[in-house]
């Protein structure tokens, strides 16, 4: 008996989309609170001069599905009648069976003949062809508009330079950044002035600039928490951060590393996988050597390692940051940095009570979260977000943000109780080749200009200060958003 018929594909279509016969989306699925991307994401699929395909990714429970949720939402409050929008989980038994054009054909023949449409494909990737398929609909249907959420982020890129250049809009999911965590829980705004960005702290006067931090201090309570469990939007909002940690192990690690890449990848041993991940958890943020994690994994291939690595970047449980050459140093060769998604991701997998108490491991916690916000800010703007290391004593700048036609933004990550900055160090030396060099403290009485023997000046800022400040300037870059 045929499991795939389109009577068995419609029940399910009808199942995703009770608006069909509701006229409305339930809160429980399009939420109050909105992350950036949800505007980013609106603006493309309003834009009527420019039609772009709209991919959103990131890795699971970043709230990608409920984004797609909100656009259907203000579809149907703006008027666009409910038949004429259907969600397609791409995840769904059912569906991943189904060829791609059976379940087009059983949305048209049974709900809307219609193709001036929208359609909102989830976790596309499962779908075979789906490049292929987005690039049909786009070509043969001009009416018709289209939203997909994918976790696997390379492989989407790579098929949109081939089959999507020109047709589709990809949009980077990260998990929350610390300024939407404390919008989420609703806390008291600290009023600050739209236009103020971190960059600009190194031009304003001292007193300014404390009546700034003295604005941002009842903040700063709430960032170790950030730290811990934060970053994902329902686990944030959990009474249990025990609960929490378990949950994002299971939802978050285990059906990526289990499920998702196995089925994506064709991956046989799912434990040489995991075994590469905790390694990479327990590295964060250190430059990485290939030849290491084969020799303390006794067994597992080069080509493996590497393979794998991707396959990590791919599901976005990762972030590469590679070497960036500046004013003609010697750079060491070309080994990656590697940072775990996010800090609450390395925490949950890791299960050591002692790591908010260890020094050197919250060094490691700080600068993974603050290379996911750079990395999430600039990533439409800048040609790359990497590292430095190098010179006659192989010094090194923690985070390099390169631009094509400026000059490189440069951040040093000092999350320690005393964070000196000598004028030896590579940033001292390198912050006349930067438009701006940032040190990330810890203390939040820790914060001034720092002036080098050079005569440039170096901003030092907390980190929950610098890391809210980023936030604050990625909302207010966007019209509409208040």
């Amino acid at each position: 008996m045929a499991i795939t018929t389109k009577e068995n594909i419609l029940k399910v279509l009808s199942g995703y989309n009770p608006w069909w016969k509701t006229g409305v989306i339930s809160p429980v699925f399009s939420k109050s609170y909105k992350r950036f991307a949800f505007y980013e994401a609106m603006k493309k699929l309003n834009n009527t001069k420019i039609r772009r395909t709209v991919v959103l990714t990131g890795t699971r429970r970043v709230g990608k599905t409920t984004i797609q949720y909100q656009m259907i939402d203000e579809l149907l409050k703006n008027g666009v009648s409910p038949k004429r929008i259907v969600f397609i989980s791409m995840d769904h038994p059912m569906l991943k069976l189904s060829a791609f054009h059976e379940i087009l054909e059983c949305y048209h023949e049974n709900i809307c003949s219609d193709k001036e449409v929208y359609y909102f494909f989830d976790e596309i990737q499962y779908a075979c062809d789906w490049d292929k398929w987005l690039k049909i609909i786009y070509d043969m249907q001009p009416e018709t508009k289209v939203v997909a959420t994918g976790s696997a982020s390379p492989a989407l890129m790579k098929s949109g330079r081939e089959s999507g250049a020109g047709r589709w809009s990809i949009i980077q999911v990260p998990t929350m950044s610390f300024y939407e965590y404390c919008e989420l829980l609703n806390l008291e705004k600290p009023i600050l002035a739209n236009e103020l960005r971190p960059t600009m702290l190194t031009h304003i006067e001292h007193q300014e600039f404390s009546e700034i931090m003295y604005k941002l201090s009842d903040i700063q309570n709430y960032f170790n928490r950030y730290l811990c469990v934060g970053g994902f939007p329902e686990l944030a909002l959990a009474d249990d951060d025990i609960f929490a940690e378990q949950v994002m192990r299971e939802d978050v690690v285990d059906k990526v590393l289990k499920r998702d890449l196995p089925a994506l990848y064709n991956i046989r041993n799912a434990t040489e996988l995991e075994r590469i991940f905790l390694y990479l958890c327990n590295v964060s943020s250190e430059i990485v050597s290939i030849e290491a994690i084969t020799k303390e994994l006794n067994g597992v291939s080069r080509p493996t390692v590497e393979n794998y690595i991707s396959y990590l970047e791919s599901a976005n449980l990762i972030y590469l940051s590679w070497p960036i050459d500046m004013a003609d140093k010697k750079v060491l060769k070309a080994r990656p940095k590697i940072y775990i998604a996010d800090a609450a991701i390395r925490n949950a997998v890791l299960m050591d009570d002692t790591l908010m108490t260890d020094a050197v491991e919250m060094g490691k916690i700080a600068e993974t979260a603050v290379y996911k916000h750079i990395a999430s800010f600039y990533y439409q703007k800048a040609t790359s977000v990497g590292y430095f290391r190098g010179g006659k004593k192989d010094k090194e700048i923690d985070i390099v943000v390169e631009y094509p036609k400026i000059k490189n933004i440069l951040v040093e990550v000092k999350y320690r109780d005393k964070a000196p900055i000598s004028d030896t160090d590579a940033i001292s030396m390198l912050c006349n080749e930067s438009s701006a060099s940032i040190i990330v403290t810890k203390s939040p009485a820790d914060y001034g200009i720092h002036n080098t023997k050079t005569g440039f000046k170096m901003l030092r800022i907390p980190a929950f200060a610098f890391l809210y400040l980023l936030g604050h300037a990625e909302k207010n870059g966007y019209k509409g958003m208040e």
